[in-house]
């Protein structure tokens, strides 16, 4: 039921605003399929528009949980700025609930109904000076045939998505201290490999090892 009514007031929206239609990234599995007190933003994929995208955020409100519907065909490069953006208005509001956290909506395709991925802390930056020094695992994605895991003494594994999660563990399977790894991805990826990447990426359990909520994009 919940998968309707969001894909009716997706409807009603499109009906709104001449005919847009929103394609959201698949995934095969999410851990959250259920999340209460939201409102909604719309990044659509629009080829009438000098950037090919076009964001609409009129019935977002600062207190809830917020969902981002991001058309799965949109580049990093065209979705990161906007989501960015939209980080920025709940952070600085005055009206902020500590509470309330973003996800990006997803078609979960093995329970043909929604899936959400949480990003309320990721940190999207395309400047490499910020980067955190002390991360000490690496990953680089160009595409998902091309991810390269970066690990200790200058070691690497080319990988593709399918095997990413035994490249992982396969590097940091010697790590005796606490780590982290540092995500950094090609600006033309597509929001769909994106998501993609991040849902394989949590099927990843490793004892002394956490993901950096810092990610770089690059061209």
């Amino acid at each position: 039921m919940r998968y309707f009514i969001l894909l009716l007031l997706t409807l009603l929206l499109c009906a709104c605003g001449n005919e847009k239609v929103i394609q959201l990234p698949e995934i095969n599995h999410s851990e959250i399929t259920e999340i209460n007190d939201v409102s909604a933003a719309y990044l659509f994929y629009d080829e009438t528009q000098k950037d090919s995208v076009e964001l609409n955020r009129k019935n977002l409100i600062v207190s809830t949980n917020w969902l981002i519907n991001v058309d799965k065909r949109l580049s990093l490069k065209q979705a990161v700025p906007h989501i960015q953006f939209l980080q920025g208005k709940k952070e600085n509001s005055s009206h902020k609930n500590e509470n309330a956290k973003n996800y990006y909506t997803c078609n979960d395709i093995s329970r043909k109904d929604l899936g959400f991925i949480e990003f309320t802390d990721v940190i999207y930056s395309n400047d490499s000076d910020q980067l955190p020094p002390e991360d000490t695992y690496f990953i680089a994605t160009l595409d998902l045939n091309q991810i390269i895991v970066f690990g200790l003494n200058g070691s690497e594994h080319n990988t593709d998505i399918k095997n990413l999660v035994n490249a992982i563990t396969k590097t940091t399977s010697e790590a005796k201290e606490t780590g982290s790894i540092g995500l950094s991805f090609y600006d033309k990826l597509t929001f769909e490999d994106y998501i993609t990447f991040k849902s394989e990426l949590s099927k990843l359990n490793l004892k002394n090892i956490k993901i950096s909520n810092n990610e770089f994009i690059f061209n």
